[in-house]
């Protein structure tokens, strides 16, 4: 099974859709969305890091939202705003029939949909539901094929961007499903991206997402320990941080998300580490690199270092900072 699903999706090729398009397209984009903005309520579970600025650029563009979210006070400025705020998962599929579900694990996500108050108590037929949660594959596979017995359509799409990105309305989506329901998820995910990549049949959105996570933690560690050996070798971390961006070393984590405090304003480095994607998440998302590679046989010889790495910080404090706080952590570790 998994084969064929992996095989249907490389047959239906890659459709990708981004503001970056030519003008009459672009208009047409906007047209779209003004016009499909109706006042047909969109669910949305998980308001958290992510969900929360998702939700608000849903609502910018003129969507009615019904919400839930695990801890109520995360609600509570979107029922000021005047949203409905419901108390479980099968309350918003009651009352919405598109839904999007952004969730910390795949744990989360199973008891979102399948628990006992669930999404999947209370959906209608030809209900959208689309999760944004970074889960197993082979997770999504599952959800997709309960949701479909229920008559209703499940795709993944993951995001890549960051909070900062969120909070923009810049967010990538990687979404996987039937190729026919991608214009559907593609007119509320373009209200929060601005690149939604059709990836093939369920379960290849978490894949792209799964490799993005792979290289950005190893490019995160690789970053860090450049910017610590040259601060120790006396550069300036400024000039150093100059000289890789306009180098071969490039990278986002060096000129979008610099790790070292003081590089650069704005980024979870100059907050002591707070905000962004928490190391808790990063080594998560390394546990499902992991857990494919392995099922896959393939090598994955960096990503299971910075794997042990990322779950080394969690035990050693770093659990709640961001997964940039690695240039701390190596500063502070002398034993390596």
């Amino acid at each position: 099974m998994a084969a064929s699903l992996r095989l249907r999706g490389a047959a239906s090729g890659l459709r990708y859709w981004s503001r970056r398009q030519p003008p009459a397209v672009a208009s047409l984009a906007a047209v779209c969305s003004r016009s499909m903005a109706s006042k047909t309520p969109v669910g949305f579970i998980g308001v958290g890091n992510m969900g929360n600025p998702m939700a608000k650029n849903l609502m910018k563009h003129g969507y009615p939202l019904i919400i839930y979210d695990v801890f109520p006070d995360a609600c509570k400025e979107f029922l000021d705003a005047g949203e409905q705020v419901v108390s479980s998962p099968a309350d918003v599929a009651e009352k919405a029939d598109r839904i999007i579900t952004m969730l910390p694990t795949s744990i989360n996500a199973i008891e979102a949909y399948s628990g006992a108050n669930g999404i999947l108590k209370k959906v209608k037929k030809g209900s959208l539901l689309i999760d944004s949660s970074t889960i197993d594959p082979m997770v999504s596979k599952e959800l997709a094929k309960e949701v479909e017995k229920m008559g209703a359509v499940f795709m993944d799409a993951p995001v890549s961007g960051g909070v900062g990105a969120a909070r923009s309305g810049n967010l990538t989506f990687m979404v996987g499903g039937v190729e026919e329901e991608f214009a559907a998820a593609q007119e509320l995910l373009g209200c929060m991206g601005s690149n939604v990549v059709y990836c093939g049949a369920v379960g290849t959105g978490q894949a792209a997402k799964i490799c993005n996570n792979l290289l950005l933690a190893i490019s995160m560690i690789g970053t860090a320990e450049a910017m610590n050996l040259g601060i120790r070798l006396g550069l300036d971390p400024k000039l150093l941080a100059k000289i890789l961006n306009m180098s071969s070393g490039r990278c986002w984590s060096s000129d979008t998300y610099n790790p070292v405090p003081g590089v650069m304003d704005g980024v979870p480095s100059a907050n002591n580490y707070q905000g962004g994607f928490g190391t808790t998440l990063m080594a998560k998302d390394l546990g499902l690199a992991q857990d494919s590679a392995t099922s896959t046989k393939s090598p994955i010889l960096l990503g299971s270092q910075a794997h042990q790495i990322y779950r080394m910080m969690c035990a050693k404090g770093y659990s709640k900072k961001d997964f940039s706080s690695v240039f701390q952590f190596l500063r502070e570790e002398e034993a390596f």
